[in-house]
């Protein structure tokens, strides 16, 4: 081990979940989110990074034709042991009747307790998406639902919904997603009825429920899929729509009609219903 490491820390003005999909894409690394931006920490030098994030917020801007800066921290620290100090500030969460907790930490009595380690860019529930869905399944997910969760990150909303008594199946694009799914399964002593690497469209398999924690332009994009997969007065749980998109999703599903919203900061998660089944 090096005597320092390299730390960035990058704060956008808006748009973190296009940030977050950039470095997952280039990073050799994983990183930590924060509540305004991302952690990246790496024994390399991070200055070449600290560059491309800057030539990534520039060629945003250009894009969206609005100001889009990114506030970038890079320092180089002791080599003390971060990780022990990083899961010191890792606290559990409790979403009733979840309790979403690190594994060094004791699961709750009488709550349906869910292990999961940060990792990477997964999720531990602590994002407001991931908080918000949560609640949506808490809600909307009962015993023997068949129910889909679609890019499943860490698998937290598929085992929130295994932990309710749902059969579950997930995918997710992401290779390394697929991977982290099935360590947490195994840490929290549940399995999937099926998980696969890849779109929704490669099952036939119609579903009670249907969990898409993404983002909106990809929403729009999957809804004719989404739709073909849910059983007649399904639901879909919508999350990772920043509130100035939500129009453009509930464009997309406009033959649902809206169950409930779920706000928090400028993230909205939809419970949507087909009309006339609710």
């Amino acid at each position: 081990m090096q005597d320092y490491y390299y730390m960035l820390v990058v704060k956008p003005s808006s748009h973190l979940e296009l940030f977050s999909d950039f470095l997952g894409d280039i990073l050799p690394v994983g990183f930590e989110e924060i509540d305004d931006g991302f952690i990246i920490r790496s024994e390399e030098d991070l200055e070449t990074v600290s560059w491309g994030i800057e030539q990534f917020a520039e060629a945003l801007q250009r894009a969206l034709g609005e100001v889009v800066d990114v506030e970038l921290t890079l320092t180089k620290e002791k080599n003390d042991d971060w990780i022990a100090q990083y899961q010191q500030g890792i606290t559990p969460i409790e979403i009733d009747p979840f309790y979403i907790h690190p594994t060094w930490e004791e699961p709750r009595e009488g709550m349906l307790n869910i292990a999961i380690d940060p990792a990477l860019a997964f999720g531990t529930g602590h994002h407001p998406t991931t908080a918000s869905c949560l609640r949506g399944v808490a809600k909307y997910v009962k015993a023997g639902d068949v129910v889909m969760d679609v890019g499943c990150g860490s698998g937290i909303l598929a085992i929130a919904a295994i932990k309710k008594g749902a059969i579950v199946d997930a995918c997710d694009t992401d290779p390394l997603s697929v991977e982290n799914a099935i360590v947490n399964a195994e840490q929290n002593n549940i399995t999937y009825r099926r998980l696969w690497e890849g779109p929704i469209n490669e099952t036939d398999e119609k579903y009670d429920v249907i969990i898409a924690n993404i983002v909106a332009d990809v929403l729009v994009f999957i809804a004719s899929d989404l739709k073909k997969r849910l059983r007649e007065g399904g639901k879909l749980i919508l999350s990772g729509i920043m509130d100035k998109y939500e129009d453009k999703v509930l464009r997309a599903y406009k033959t649902f009609e809206l169950s409930e919203r779920f706000v928090e900061n400028e993230w909205v998660t939809l419970v949507v219903t087909q009309k006339g089944n609710e």
